[in-house]
């Protein structure tokens, strides 16, 4: 066990750095891509109150969940983890479940050096199965779709609240004594948010559910741990 945590931390994790900070920055680059092109080849550029306008408009909707989502899913799926998430996208509905479902099956714990590995596989096989069936959606989802009835059309939406709903109870199940705080929080957040109490805040005040919920959680879970071990 030793040796392998010596492996883990001086082989596994300097060239997971190396290579997951290199296609990070990548990622950044092709993300600015067509931006550069407009730039450099059709000497195109929006005037900086068009940019600034945009970034208001972005920030004031998803700003805080570039705070939250480091912060919330690192302890589940480690450096590894961290790197391919923020790389592949569909961090909340498809490679969270991904990496927990491995853990379970391999029954490991979330956090520990054995648990970044598996859920670095876990969700390296989710990206790609995730290409192959875009690469087929592409192509034919359009005529599935098409030949699907109606009411089936109509379940797609509830898609997403399923799957966060059953990643929750998963993680519930792991501590059942969080799990009602968590839900509680994250109930009452959405009600005051609902009800208009938060209206004074800046941009649309839906952040405030998830950094309430997130920080809350960790705020009293801590605080439950230490009365406990104390």
């Amino acid at each position: 066990m030793d040796k392998n945590k010596d492996i883990f931390e001086s082989d596994y994790l300097p060239y997971i750095n190396k290579w997951g900070k290199l296609t990070n920055w990548l990622g950044v680059l092709a993300s600015f891509g067509p931006a550069l092109v407009l730039l450099v080849v059709f000497d195109i550029i929006p005037p900086a109150s068009a940019i600034l306008t945009a970034l208001i408009a972005i920030a004031s909707v998803v700003g805080i969940v570039w705070i939250i989502e480091p912060i919330s899913y690192f302890p589940i799926i480690g450096v590894p983890g961290t790197y391919m998430a923020f790389i592949s996208g569909n961090i909340s509905n498809l490679r969270i479940p991904a990496a927990a479902v491995s853990q379970k099956v391999a029954g490991v714990e979330p956090g520990s050096k054995e648990g970044a590995i598996i859920a670095t596989l876990g969700m390296a096989v989710s990206v790609i199965v995730n290409i192959i069936i875009l690469t087929l959606g592409v192509f034919a989802g359009t005529a599935i779709l098409s030949k699907l009835p109606p009411a089936v059309i109509d379940a797609f939406k509830f898609l997403l609240p399923s799957l966060f709903g059953a990643v929750f109870v998963q993680f519930a199940l792991m501590k059942l004594k969080i799990a009602p705080i968590a839900l509680a929080l994250g109930i009452g957040l959405t009600l005051a948010v609902n009800a208009g109490i938060f209206n004074f805040l800046p941009g649309r005040p839906t952040y405030v559910v998830t950094l309430g919920a997130v920080f809350g959680t960790i705020a009293i879970a801590a605080a439950l741990y230490k009365k406990n071990k104390s």
